[in-house]
């Protein structure tokens, strides 16, 4: 009877690890099972599938079981414009190894090389997405991994376009690693909490390298957004931080390195924000915190456009730009400190690293342009020189009390390690 109870626990403890009865099914042109469909079907609950390298025409491959999908030399998996390429509804999926084309094109559906739906532990990396709609969309999927994955798009307008990576009500995914380039929106997070976007290339996207709509707590660290239509969009979100990027060459008439609209409680710290035609943009946002960051040949560094209360600015390199700050009104609740400005002119008679006077960095020509634009034309003009010192001496249409009281004699060397 011991022995008995001894063979029944055994293999009980057996079938609960399901490594131990999981099989790999492998796929290619010559072997028993030729179609990714087929492996499918047969496969059960924490099998691998297996597939060689080669083409496969399929489209609407719904995964609805725990398994693992491995590529081999990168076999590619042909839509054929159908529509979806794989659908993945079930939990702990591994998709890895692929390259997947020819998403079908819908304006009333959403359609993706991959999607992801209801679905936790999931992994999806190291695919290479082309000819697509939206490459990877994740929808209310919790506790996964997109890994490593290049997504190219053939993007022209944001209407005819779909996201690369798209999160829509997610929570706990990681997001690292990825290479996306001419889509819409390179990532695009919706409703989406707790994601952390590391390690990623956003690059020549339509609209935003990046792009959050009411998702909090979330981190974006050492990603690079390079001539994008606009950079990084973050609106009606709060608990953020966004360090160690670098943001650049984000140029046009409506574009900026980084758009805050509606944050509260952000710590931007370590980014690098050159030649954007505004570095940020920032509306209604509150108690943020603007550290160690460069500022470096935007036509403008910050522009603040109102509503914006108890945000500090702290150990900043503001390094040749057109306009260092720009603000409406003559309200300020914002501290700067301790920032290096390239345009300022005082001295340091007690050598203590720290200017003497203060440094007072909103341009009354600033103010003229947000009010009339093609006075732009006369920024280096002697006259606009005049009128903004007088504005110094004596602020008439700026915040008399918008002032670096510490500002620093020499550049700031940021560890950004």
């Amino acid at each position: 009877m011991k022995k008995q109870h001894y063979i029944l626990f055994f293999l009980t403890a057996l079938m609960s690890i399901p490594s131990a009865w999981s099989n790999t099914i492998t796929v290619c042109a010559s072997c028993p099972i030729k179609t990714i469909q087929e492996a499918i079907q047969q496969a059960s609950e924490g099998d691998t599938i297996l597939v060689k390298k080669g083409i496969y025409k399929e489209a609407n491959l719904k995964i609805d079981k725990s398994i693992t999908l491995i590529g081999e030399g990168l076999p590619t998996i042909d839509g054929e414009a159908k529509g979806e390429i794989i659908t993945i509804e079930a939990d702990n999926v591994t998709l890895d190894g692929f390259k997947i084309i020819n998403v079908g094109v819908s304006y009333t559906t959403d359609y993706a090389a991959v999607r992801i739906v209801n679905s936790k532990g999931f992994i999806i990396q190291n695919l290479e997405l082309e000819k697509l709609f939206f490459g990877i969309y994740l929808q209310k999927s919790n506790n996964g991994k997109v890994l490593n994955n290049k997504v190219k798009g053939e993007a022209v307008t944001e209407f005819t376009s779909g996201n690369a990576i798209h999160l829509w009500y997610c929570k706990n995914v990681e997001v690292r690693g990825n290479d996306v380039r001419k889509v819409r929106d390179g990532i695009y997070l919706e409703f989406s909490d707790n994601i952390t976007i590391t390690d990623n290339f956003s690059v020549n996207n339509v609209r935003y390298g990046l792009h959050f709509m009411f998702s909090n707590n979330n981190t974006v660290n050492n990603n690079v957004f390079e001539t994008n239509g606009a950079g990084i969009a973050l609106m009606f979100s709060k608990f953020m931080e966004v360090k160690n990027n670098v943001i650049k060459k984000n140029w046009g008439s409506a574009a900026y390195g980084l758009l805050l609209k509606e944050v509260n409680d952000a710590n931007l710290k370590n980014n690098i924000f050159i030649e954007n035609t505004v570095g940020i943009t920032v509306e209604g946002s509150n108690r943020l915190v603007y550290s160690n960051n460069d500022f470096t040949s935007n036509g403008y560094a910050i522009r603040v456009k109102g509503a914006c209360y108890e945000n500090h600015i702290v150990d900043n390199n503001f390094l040749y730009n057109s306009f260092d700050i720009s603000y409406n009104g003559r309200i300020n609740d914002n501290k700067f400190n301790n920032n290096f400005w390239s345009n300022y002119t005082g001295y340091d008679l007690d050598k203590d690293g720290i200017g003497d006077v203060p440094y007072r960095p909103v341009k009354l020509f600033s103010y003229i342009v947000n009010r009339t634009p093609e006075t732009i034309i006369l920024l280096r003009s002697l006259f606009i020189d005049l009128i903004d010192f007088s504005e110094k001496v004596s602020p008439v249409f700026t915040p008399d009390d918008l002032m670096d009281d510490n500002p620093r004699m020499k550049r700031i060397e940021h560890d950004r390690n």
